[in-house]
């Protein structure tokens, strides 16, 4: 019964007609092919290099703060974590890879608000279920957004604007960086909350939309607080507030919309790392303390600060949790608004 070695699995080539031994020979291979997967497993997480999808292009905060950890992680367990952009459909393509990728633990996600809180109600169809498909392991980090305004407004304040926005109903104009985006649903959490109207303008990307409310094309924007920042302080926009329930160390002095007459307003930028659905919990629970760790050290968040980017590091149930409730939050928001992508 002469055997070949190809990759784990032995290879026997049966050339007998006695019955039994064929018998024999067959449990030997199925024997051989349980074994395999068994192995694998008996060796220690991580073996091999890890991939690590952002479903984003490269370049942006997200996977600036995603490579920051990957580096982190890949000296600690000793193997390459590589970092892979897939971007398209608003994230959707890449996190839809890892949901029917191996529950294993060498393919991992950046996952983000958009991924998993807005689109799946946002998008007619979206390819994966964004409570079945996965593993939630740690929210990574949460970025505020600010409420910036053209200067030429004559308000100081969320009270004084919410008091001009009711007296000129549907003559202002918000922008964003596109349908769906955290800073278009802001606004029109904002509306909502605030009982005024006002006309949503989507622009593709943020910047183009700071560069017309600089101008005065339109009057205010939900912009990122860390993209803001320097036109905040050149005086070109005038900042009110942000939206995060918390204030942030990047802006200690700028209230919060809740704070200012909207309690319980709160819409951030969020992201965190994800595993396929039915991930073993040792996996998880490595990856958890290697991710947390990574965002403890001092030179890590010194870089995520200047993102405008804050580390939270909890544990995979209250991210659980937290993704739920911003579920339902953005879903309200989104069927209120009307927003769709086909």
């Amino acid at each position: 019964m002469p055997q070949t070695w190809t990759g784990s699995l032995w290879c026997l080539r049966v050339r007998c007609d006695n019955p039994r031994m064929k018998r024999r020979c067959l449990l030997v291979v199925a024997a051989a092919a349980l074994a395999a997967p068994l192995l694998a497993l008996a060796q220690p997480y991580p073996s091999r290099p890890i991939r690590f999808i952002v479903p984003y292009p490269a370049g942006g905060p997200l996977d600036t703060v995603a490579r920051l950890l990957a580096q982190k992680v890949s000296e600690s367990v000793k193997q390459p974590v590589i970092v892979e952009n897939k971007p398209g459909a608003g994230g959707n393509i890449g996190a839809d890879a890892v949901a029917k990728g191996a529950p294993d633990g060498y393919m991992i996600l950046m996952g983000a608000v958009a991924t998993h809180a807005i689109n799946p109600t946002l998008y007619k169809n979206i390819p994966y279920d964004a409570v079945r498909d996965f593993q939630p392991v740690t929210q990574v980090a949460s970025t505020p957004n600010v409420l910036v305004v053209n200067p030429s407004l004559p308000v100081t304040t969320v009270r004084e604007f919410i008091a001009y926005a009711k007296a000129h109903p549907g003559q202002l104009n918000f922008g964003s960086g596109s349908t769906g985006s955290a800073g278009h649903l802001a606004g029109e959490l904002f509306k909502k909350m605030a009982g005024v109207e006002m006309t949503h303008i989507p622009y593709k990307g943020a910047g183009p939309a700071m560069q017309d409310l600089i101008g005065g094309q339109i009057q205010l924007m939900f912009d990122n607080l860390a993209s803001s920042l320097g036109q905040i302080r050149a005086g070109k926009v005038r900042a009110l507030a942000v939206t995060t329930a918390q204030r942030t160390s990047l802006a200690p002095q700028l209230p919060t919309i809740a704070e200012s007459g909207l309690p319980g307003f709160d819409i951030s930028t969020w992201f965190g790392i994800f595993l396929p659905a039915h991930a073993p919990r040792e996996v998880v629970d490595r990856l958890h303390g290697e991710f947390v760790r990574a965002l403890s050290a001092p030179d890590v968040r010194e870089k995520m600060a200047h993102l405008g980017a804050e580390p939270v590091g909890n544990t995979p149930e209250e991210f659980a949790a937290y993704i739920r409730s911003e579920s339902r939050k953005y879903a309200d928001v989104i069927r209120a608004s009307g927003a769709k992508v086909d």
